[in-house]
């Protein structure tokens, strides 16, 4: 009271969330009368918006929002389940797992594309890691099953593609990189031998994996007294070291521009 004017100045922001809830969308569809010269009563009714898995009581966003928490944020279906009745839905996990097996075939084209802009490039990276799987058919749940990675396409727009499959054998890097030809970055796993072998691949290693190799050394040598000479396999280390702080440094340069940064700094320290 009794000021000549007054004003707002920010003083602080604070990071807001707006909690998830869940919501019935009801959707109305007109429908049209029409009397024909025959004396007869047509009736035309409005296109209705196309559902990727036809008749679903669910929305695209829950759908979205499923995917993204199962694949994405690894939350299995129960806790899902959970959440979604915390917050008034009421869908079982057997009704999601229905859902996602039936979105199978809705992104099966977008997989294919991927999958061929993958093939259709100079460089891939593969790998394979243990899967625990509770009921495959003639396997025990102890037994290992594998999900195979594989990253490539642009350097801008890389995609990674996840198969599973219960075999580890080399057949299955001969069935997803078929029509491949260019460089493979692996692992030091056998089962890429023939796929290099009868596609004419070039094969090259990974520093994550060579670097181990050294700290394994490393750790394995007796414990370093003052003065003593530093171990080889400590100098290897180091040197591999220079080789990511120079990645680290050049991470988000264009292509382009990472290349010529490694030819200029990497190169020497290889050498």
């Amino acid at each position: 009271a009794g000021a000549n004017k007054t004003f707002f100045s920010k003083v602080k922001e604070e990071l807001d969330i707006v909690p998830a809830q869940a919501r019935v969308i009801e959707y109305w569809q007109e429908k049209a009368v029409f009397d024909t010269p025959e004396g007869e009563i047509t009736v035309k009714v409005a296109a209705r918006p196309i559902h990727p898995l036809g008749k679903c009581l669910a929305s695209v966003q829950l759908l979205a929002w499923i995917l993204v928490a199962k694949y994405a944020d690894a939350l299995p279906l129960y806790r899902l389940e959970g959440i979604l009745k915390r917050h008034g839905g009421q869908i079982s996990r057997t009704t999601m797992a229905n859902w996602i097996i039936r979105l199978d075939d809705v992104f099966k084209p977008l997989i294919n594309l991927l999958r061929e802009q993958q093939l259709d490039g100079d460089y891939l990276q593969a790998d394979e890691t243990r899967l625990q799987v509770l009921k495959e058919s003639g396997k025990s749940a102890q037994s290992d099953k594998w999900m195979w990675v594989i990253r490539g396409g642009p350097p801008d727009r890389p995609a990674v593609l996840f198969e599973y499959d219960p075999s580890r054998s080399e057949a299955v890097p001969l069935r997803l990189l078929d029509g491949f030809r260019g460089t493979l970055q692996t692992d030091g796993y056998a089962g890429y031998n023939k796929v290099c072998r009868e596609n004419g691949l070039t094969r090259i290693g990974c520093w994550d994996h060579a670097r181990r190799k050294f700290v394994e050394a490393s750790q394995a040598a007796p414990a370093k007294k003052k003065g003593t000479k530093v171990s080889k396999a400590d100098v290897a280390i180091g040197k591999i070291r220079k080789l990511y702080a120079i990645e680290k440094r050049i991470e988000k340069l264009p292509p382009e521009e990472k290349t010529r940064q490694r030819q200029q700094l990497a190169q020497p320290v290889l050498d």
